[in-house]
């Protein structure tokens, strides 16, 4: 039995999503004869081609819009230069940097118009020519990718693909009407798509394929993957997993899916793929299935769960080694889109991924899923198989670079990882999220800088300590403040997620927030920041009683998808007319541009006055 575990389009590109390599590794471990491949890169790689935009021209011809105008005026250009960026972007050819930083060589569309060139020298300066050239190319790439969108396919994004027909969506009608539609009339991307997956099909000739779909943007992609190989292979069986449907599938009831698929499962996936997978060899009654959904045996139109409770899951440790094996870690594209050193570790250079320990050591913030096993269930895995997945997945797949992707890494569990990198003398960079613990002091910070690790990522949501209570985020914003600063100090990047539009906050609440981000990026507590929507969600405190916040949410039947629900805040703030403003601020921020002007400034109508003193956070880096 061959069983081949995919990625979808689209995730990344940059590197590899990681639940394959989980799973690849984990089956392997048991003895079975497991692959795994990335489509969405294989289907990127043949769209950004000489041969694919020959054939994307060939489609839009007579198309008349300012992007398809550009791109057909300059297709010699792009023709004679895309195979040559996107072997720069691999890593494969460097030499080339000068040329485009020079910007003699690419075509430059739409993307290009608000770039200037006062902003690369200052970025980049006069040595940083790898840099600047992998900007500029990430720019005419991303020109492409808006052609695909425009003229091909509206659903398609280089790291979303359909996400609007999945994402918290009650029916299935949108995900079926566009998979018919598709099938009906190919797109070029269609098209593509088929070539790439037979071609892995064939190489591996399973018998079992697996698809995991972390998010919304994935799910069109897998189910159009789903539904060649029943068609290249009718006796194939096909799981569905991953975090997408993890977090919002746990309520189907819409059995069309099954059209598709054969089976979805639940949570960590090894203990139910192989329940399933004995099941499907007739080991198994299906009453003894582990958080499984399938169609009905006795009513078609109707969906089963399956779960028998005296099955648990696998213990951390004894889950094998992940592996990059299959994946062809040469190929996978770095691009750098934003002018911010710590922005582009999402979408640059190949990162190993790994996780410290399963679920949340804090799991009580009130916006997050902490219903979910996900988030719930901790444990931890012992440090030294953690050190010793490390140097595996850095011998396998040449990169010494590691992203811990842990909801929040334990303090205690990085000061221990580190004494063991240090003493085993291994040079490797790492990063992930933190909560912004009082633990991590100037001592723990340096060490941890010492043992590699180059930026951290975590929460200072709101930034204001009467909704961080409400939130029970467990940290104030003076306490952030030193620990940022302790992680900078330390030579570490720092970069903070923020949230807007939390249920009660006012417009005052939000105006001050945006002060005390504006004096942490002052002080030099941050590298980077992005402000998120609040949104509220099926499987958070808030969720499940909204009353206690001060909310009502309208929970509507869903047959389908269910995640962010739509709710009415009684302050009646307009939080969306907010959030350009607040995004430019920190987009300025992080380029150190209006750090002493009045946050007011930010927004084009009248705002309140920010009523935090203006030492604030200067205040707060003293008192620690």
């Amino acid at each position: 039995m061959k069983i081949l575990s995919v990625i979808p389009p689209l995730v990344q590109i940059n590197t590899p999503y990681p639940a394959t390599t989980f799973i690849t590794g984990f089956l392997r471990s048991r003895g079975m004869n497991a692959f795994q491949a990335d489509v969405g890169l294989d289907l990127v790689l043949e769209l950004f081609s000489a041969r694919g935009l020959a054939a994307i021209r060939s489609e839009i011809v007579s198309a008349k819009s300012v992007t398809a105008e550009f791109f057909l005026e300059a297709f010699v250009e792009y023709e004679k230069t895309i195979d040559i960026v996107i072997r720069f972007l691999q890593g494969k050819d460097p030499s080339i940097a000068h040329r485009i930083a020079h910007r003699t060589l690419l075509p430059e569309g739409p993307r290009f118009q608000a770039l200037a060139q006062d902003d690369l020298n200052w970025a980049f300066g006069q040595m940083g020519v790898q840099d600047q050239a992998k900007h500029l190319a990430s720019l005419y790439i991303d020109d492409l990718a808006d052609l695909l969108a425009s003229e091909i396919d509206s659903e398609f994004t280089l790291s979303r693909y359909g996400e609007k027909l999945a994402a918290s969506q009650p029916s299935f009608d949108p995900l079926m009407q566009k998979l018919e539609s598709d099938e009906k009339m190919p797109t070029l991307i269609d098209r593509m798509l088929e070539q790439v997956a037979l071609k892995r099909f064939n190489a591996v000739d399973p018998d079992i394929l697996i698809i995991t779909v972390p998010f919304p943007g994935c799910v069109l992609g897998a189910l159009k993957i789903a539904r060649l190989a029943r068609k290249w292979k009718p006796s194939i069986k096909i799981a569905l997993g991953g975090g997408y449907v993890n977090t919002e599938l746990r309520s189907l009831k819409d059995a069309r899916i099954f059209n598709y698929v054969d089976a979805i499962t639940l949570d960590d996936g090894e203990r139910p793929l192989e329940c399933l997978l004995d099941y499907w060899q007739g080991k198994r009654d299906r009453s003894r299935l582990m958080r499984a959904f399938l169609r009905s045996d006795k009513i078609s139109t109707a969906v089963e769960y399956c779960n028998d409770v005296s099955e648990h899951d696998i213990p951390q440790s004894q889950t094998g080694y992940p592996t990059v094996d299959g994946l062809e870690v040469g190929n996978y594209i770095s691009m750098v889109e934003m002018l911010n050193p710590m922005h582009r570790f999402w979408s640059d250079l190949y990162w190993n991924k790994l996780m410290l320990a399963h679920g949340c050591y804090w799991h009580q913030c009130s916006f997050c899923d902490v219903n979910l096993d996900y988030i719930k269930r901790y444990e931890i895995s012992p440090v030294q198989l953690t050190v010793d997945r490390m140097k595996r997945l850095s011998q396998e797949s040449g990169s010494s670079g590691f992203h811990f992707v842990d909801e929040a890494a334990p303090p205690a569990i990085l000061k221990d990882l580190s004494k063991k990198l240090i003493e085993q003398k291994l040079a490797f960079s790492w990063w992930g999220n933190v909560r912004f613990e009082k633990s991590f002091t100037s001592e723990v910070t340096e060490l941890m800088s010492d043992a590699g690790c180059v930026a951290v990522s975590g929460g200072l949501e709101v930034a204001s300590d009467r909704l961080l209570v409400k939130m029970k985020k467990g940290v104030t914003v003076e306490q952030v403040a030193r620990v940022a600063k302790n992680f900078r100090n330390s030579k570490i990047m720092v970069h903070a997620y923020l949230m807007y539009g939390f249920p009660t906050q006012t417009v005052q609440e939000t105006i001050d927030s945006l002060e005390r981000v504006r004096q942490m990026f002052k002080e030099g507590c941050l590298t980077s920041a992005f402000w998120h929507r609040f949104s509220a969600t099926a499987h958070s405190p808030i969720g499940h009683a909204p009353e206690e916040f001060g909310i009502e949410i309208d929970r509507g039947e869903t047959a389908f998808s269910e995640n962010d629900l739509e709710f009415t805040d009684p302050t009646g703030v307009d939080h969306g007319q907010l959030g350009f403003g607040l995004r430019k601020a920190v987009y300025n921020f992080m380029l150190g541009i209006g750090l002493d002007a009045d946050v007011r400034e930010w927004f084009d109508f009248s705002v309140p006055k920010a009523k935090v003193d203006k030492n604030f956070i200067r205040q707060a880096l003293k008192k620690g």
